[in-house]
């Protein structure tokens, strides 16, 4: 247990460091369980193939830029295993070598062996032929550092500044240049699996799901994941799983699920509903890393799952911000842990001091002794079930003009290509 561990500063002295008082774990703290109060709903859950890899559970970490990080990765893999996918590479900055998106795609030291890990990359795209060049630089010339075990194309992203091109959840609707992305990809990554995600559709109007699954599979994707909402939706709202469900219909390969699985119950419940072969976990892990060690005692039968204390809490955060440091420098590290504080308290009684001092820590001594100031208490269940991250309202999709008018135009779209990484 991570309070028998980390401890817990004196009420009285709130001014003591953390860092001087307590020990905090070099490796990821273990965390208290409890039993779900819910009856399983769905057997346990075969291995999820891709071709000659098998994800064992069948769980995997959306690419979602600014947080899927090497730290990040590291810090969820340390609680369950899944595959875990780094932020999002645009092909165009790789295959131009631009030096952020170069070290944005280096595997880290356990995604390297084979034996600990599996490197998966999202690549993002619109040009057959340097979505092409960009899985040749990956499979072939190792500019990961390894070989990587999977490969994804991002079809899903709903983002103005993409869409407005005609790149993410844009894409599908020109089902010609949909299809030969898919094929360049495929070709050059030779016996790596290659996977699709994407969403339902551009609006209620412009569906695109069924086409793209089909397609995908015709050109020999392994998988594809279909998040629940229309491009339009953003965030908001309630995903639809009814799609995955047809999609598991309509196509022979694995298809995996995504949208508003905010604890494990939930992913068992979208495989009893949709019969999908397995989940893609995004907001669901904001400041909950653990969740995808529920997943894994979810999928393998098992009912434990877990709710730590404010101090197992505490001692993961800190492990985050460490890995953080550990990569970028400790300035650098806290400054983008900053981001992930809110997520981690999320319904714990916090002190308003605290929280803005937490808002602007710059050291890990600095953060171990803020978190040391935080009474320790339960979980708040209150929170359980509820969504994380961002839940942008509805909006029309910004598109290129014309886009929707021809269905079978090849051509890639006109200054679609990004030069920056991470969305």
């Amino acid at each position: 247990m991570v309070g028998d561990t980390a401890g817990h500063a004196d009420r009285g002295d709130h001014n003591c460091s953390l860092a001087r008082t307590f020990r905090w774990p070099a490796s990821p703290p273990t965390l208290g369980g409890v039993t779900s109060t819910l009856e399983p709903t769905t057997t346990a859950l075969p291995p999820l193939k891709l071709g000659a890899l098998a994800v064992d559970p069948a769980v995997v970490l959306a690419p979602m830029a600014g947080i899927t990080n090497p730290a990040f990765r590291t810090l969820c893999r340390e609680f369950g295993a899944g595959l875990y996918v780094c932020e999002m590479i645009t092909t165009r900055a790789l295959v131009e070598r631009n030096a952020k998106t170069l070290r944005m795609v280096r595997a880290t030291s356990d995604e390297a062996d084979p034996d600990s890990g599996a490197f998966s990359v999202q690549l993002y795209g619109v040009d057959p032929a340097t979505v092409g060049r960009a899985v040749e630089m990956l499979v072939d010339e190792g500019v990961a550092g390894t070989r990587p075990a999977h490969i994804d194309l991002n079809f899903g992203c709903p983002v103005p500044k993409v869409t407005r091109k005609g790149g993410g959840s844009a894409l599908p609707w020109r089902r010609l240049l949909f299809r030969d992305i898919v094929r360049s990809a495929v070709r050059a990554a030779k016996d790596v699996p290659v996977t699709v995600k994407t969403r339902i559709g551009i609006d209620a109007e412009h569906v695109t799901y069924l086409d793209a699954g089909r397609t995908a599979q015709d050109e020999g994707a392994a998988a594809i994941t279909l998040h629940g909402r229309t491009a339009d939706q953003l965030y908001s709202g309630t995903a639809d799983w009814s799609p995955i469900a047809r999609l598991v219909e309509a196509v022979d390969i694995p298809v995996l699920g995504n949208g508003d699985i905010w604890e494990a119950d939930d992913a068992l419940r979208m495989v009893a509903e949709t019969g999908c072969a397995g989940v893609v976990i995004g907001r669901g892990c904001l400041g909950r890393p653990w969740l995808f060690g529920d997943l894994a005692a979810a999928f393998a039968g098992r009912s434990e799952r877990v709710l730590p204390t404010m101090r197992e809490v505490a001692a993961v955060m800190h492990r985050h911000a460490t890995l953080l440091a550990a990569e970028h420098g400790e300035r650098h590290g806290l400054s983008d842990f900053r981001k992930h504080v809110a997520w981690y308290l999320k319904g714990f009684s916090v002190g308003s001091e605290v929280r803005r001092a937490l808002a602007m820590v710059s050291g890990l001594d600095e953060l171990a002794g803020l978190l040391g100031r935080i009474d320790d208490q339960p979980y708040p269940t209150a929170v359980l079930g509820a969504p994380r991250g961002r839940t942008t309202p509805p909006r029309p999709v910004a598109l290129p003009e014309g886009w929707l008018l021809d269905r079978d135009d090849p051509r890639p779209p006109a200054g679609a290509e990004l030069e920056v990484s991470g969305g």
